[in-house]
């Protein structure tokens, strides 16, 4: 064989170099995975539906907020009372269109002993003022200007989530997302039968 010839490999025979190729494809592939996961809160997040989030089953760490009209506002299981969280801003795009549903069914309906503070998150004072005027909102809102609350106690890092907890301080629920009614009506009624 002259040195301007070159070996072919032979079909059918993948060659070792195409086996590398895609071993360091693959192990690319799983670096990224694994950034992206960490940069988005670490874990895959099911939409939809209540879900088992690591929040479940945990106390919330004590916080003292105070309402977008100034005033200090009570944690809901300091009176032995279940509370949901909604936490939005005005900035949110899908906050935009649960707020004004969700706000609608808590006016029309009974929650009894259960607590609802909204938490506008990361927001301008007078931004989440306008935005809870706008939809009619009835409940509580208080106001984490930097999230230390959103980010720091619940660890939620995007917009809106909802948390549900017990007379005890115990997180029941989590849902990740706007929350349709559907949701917000059976996490209301787990609290209220427990």
């Amino acid at each position: 064989m002259s040195s301007s010839e070159v070996t072919k490999p032979k079909r059918g025979h993948p060659s070792k170099m195409m086996f590398v190729s895609i071993g360091l494809g693959t192990v690319f592939a799983l670096i990224l995975i694994t950034i992206v996961s960490v940069l988005t809160g670490g874990s895959v997040r099911a939409k939809n539906e209540l879900t088992s989030s690591s929040l479940v089953g945990t106390s919330v760490k004590n916080f003292s907020l105070t309402t977008l009209g100034g005033s200090k506002q009570v944690l809901p299981w300091h009176e032995h009372h279940p509370g949901v969280f909604i936490f939005f801003a005005s900035w949110c795009t899908p906050c935009k269109s649960e707020m004004p549903k969700v706000a609608a069914y808590l006016r029309t309906h009974d929650v009894g002993a259960v607590r609802v503070v909204g938490v506008d998150a990361n927001d301008k004072l007078s931004s989440g003022q306008s935005f809870v005027r706008r939809n009619g909102v009835r409940f509580p809102v208080v106001f984490d200007a930097n999230g230390d609350v959103t980010a720091g106690v619940f660890g939620f890092l995007n917009l809106p989530e909802t948390v549900f907890v017990n007379a005890k301080g115990v997180v029941t629920g989590v849902y990740y997302g706007a929350i349709p009614t559907k949701e917000l009506a059976t996490g209301l009624r787990a609290l209220r039968g427990a």
